[in-house]
């Protein structure tokens, strides 16, 4: 019985693949390229939400109590682009205000821009997917119309055609679902992605105002 539901399976495939016309195999290509990406940006994503607030409390608590150790513990987290971020900063020495601000916007954006990697794949995935599709359908229709005369319509000849119709629907199915699941991830990775934006303002500033009170009282001195 397990043995007939494998064969079952595999004769399933094969006939998707047999009646999906041409479209079918670009669309696998998307397929395995949509989900190539969304296991990397997943396990990504993972690894930089999993410690990033211990890492930001971490370089922060030592910034705010001792200034000079800051650099060495966020050296620690360069791994970690959050650490990568604020590690720009505090490697420069005595900084004037405008060039660590400076600094704190050029981490931001490179590390942003590296946490966007994948979204142009997804992105194109989206958009080809349900196209190529629709012009296997379109293939498809055709084929099975064009297999036929006017004097066969309401004939016997014509049983074939309704069946020809619904396997060239196959291809939209198949290019809807790709785009379907790829919009649903590459929507998950912009939620993160915007977080992180609203993660590094906060400790950019946060750590900005710290050194300023750090030359203010130095100043003073």
């Amino acid at each position: 019985m397990e043995g007939y539901k494998k064969r079952d399976k595999a004769v399933t495939f094969t006939e998707l693949i047999e009646k999906g016309g041409v479209a079918i195999w670009p669309l696998l290509f998307l397929s395995i390229l949509a989900l190539g990406t969304i296991i990397e940006r997943l396990w990504f994503w993972t690894r930089v939400l999993f410690r990033e607030e211990q890492i930001l409390n971490n370089i922060m608590d030592v910034a705010m109590t001792n200034w000079p150790k800051a650099e060495e513990v966020a050296s620690r987290y360069r791994h970690h682009p959050l650490g990568r971020f604020l590690y720009y900063p505090l490697q420069l020495d005595n900084p004037e205000p405008e060039v660590f601000h400076l600094a704190l916007e050029t981490a931001a954006d490179e590390e942003l821009a590296l946490m966007r990697k994948g979204d142009k794949i997804l992105e194109g995935v989206i958009a080809l997917a349900p196209l190529l599709g629709l012009l296997g359908t379109v293939l498809g229709l055709i084929r099975s119309l064009g297999s036929i005369s006017i004097s066969d319509l309401g004939t016997a000849s014509t049983s074939g055609v309704t069946l020809g119709i619904g396997e060239s629907l196959i291809s939209t199915a198949v290019g809807l679902i790709v785009a379907i699941i790829s919009v649903a991830f590459y929507r998950l990775f912009q939620a993160f992605w915007f977080n992180q934006v609203r993660i590094f303002r906060k400790a950019g500033s946060d750590l900005e105002v710290i050194y300023r009170q750090r030359l203010n009282k130095l100043a003073h001195h």
